[in-house]
């Protein structure tokens, strides 16, 4: 027993002192305000890399009120994660965006930022294997509905999606979180509501079009649609993870569940 503590405290110290680094980028952007910025968080053998080594990207996004340097300040270890899974992670500022190209707002495209300017911009800067199989997307609450939203739209581009604690049908919530004023009121625009909502892209998937993982704590606001797109993903014969766990739309919970999200893509990525 005193030899497997010992062998496990070198374990984490080594990978402690083998962790990845973090840089913060500005984009500029035709989309949305300009700069854009972002932090990319490089696994260590990423850095001075001579081109020969490229690797696998997750891009994170932040849910609503949060910015670029969130999920840096909710999960403190994703250097050490990076590090531990040899792949380059992205986290994007959604700027209450909800992730959508705005119908109403020209300076709100986050959509075509992401998928036009983000994502070439990374695999031109940085040792990327630029394939959508080799690319995954996930957040947190409005960035769960967002990481959904580009990944079933472009699946061309994401090949592996994650939702934790996402607000993934807008309907039962058109009061809340800026919604109405990146796509108008719903009694104004209601087929606007309608198709810009995650859970009505599901009849348009394919099996095996994108790997999926979705979570969501059985005491979360969000825990009812996240159960009905469940349901409506096991209609439409799409193979995905789905995980309820004790907890609420809490930071302890997103801290926690970003490990399994990791995980998951790490597991498509090395098939």
């Amino acid at each position: 027993m005193k030899k497997l503590i010992n062998f496990i405290s070198l374990f984490l110290l080594s990978v402690a002192c083998y962790a990845g680094t973090t840089d913060t980028i500005a984009v500029t952007t035709r989309y949305i305000e300009s700069p854009a910025r972002a932090c990319v968080i490089l696994p260590e053998k990423a850095i001075d890399n001579d081109g020969s080594d490229k690797f696998p990207t997750v891009y994170l996004l932040n849910g609503y009120s949060g910015d670029y340097k969130s999920w840096t300040i909710i999960q403190p270890r994703l250097e050490e994660l990076a590090d531990l899974y040899g792949m380059i992670i992205v986290t994007p500022d959604g700027r209450d965006s909800w992730y959508w190209d705005s119908p109403i707002d020209p300076k709100m495209q986050m959509e075509s930022y992401i998928t036009e300017e983000l994502v070439p911009f990374i695999d031109t800067h940085y040792p990327t294997i630029a394939d959508s199989s080799k690319r995954a997307i996930s957040g947190l609450s409005m960035g769960g509905h967002g990481a959904l939203w580009l990944a079933f739209r472009h699946s061309d581009i994401f090949g592996n999606a994650g939702s934790m604690s996402g607000g993934v049908d807008i309907r039962p919530f058109e009061n809340k979180w800026k919604m109405k004023l990146r796509i108008g009121e719903r009694k104004d625009n209601p087929d606007v509501w309608e198709t810009h909502t995650v859970i009505n892209l599901v009849p348009s998937l394919k099996p095996g079009q994108v790997n999926i993982i979705v979570d969501c704590g059985v005491d979360d606001f969000f825990a009812t649609v996240n159960n009905n797109l469940h349901e409506a993903l096991l209609k439409q014969g799409i193979d995905h993870d789905y995980i309820v766990r004790p907890g609420a739309h809490t930071i302890p919970y997103w801290r926690n569940s970003i490990l399994y999200h990791l995980l998951f893509f790490n597991q498509q990525f090395t098939k």
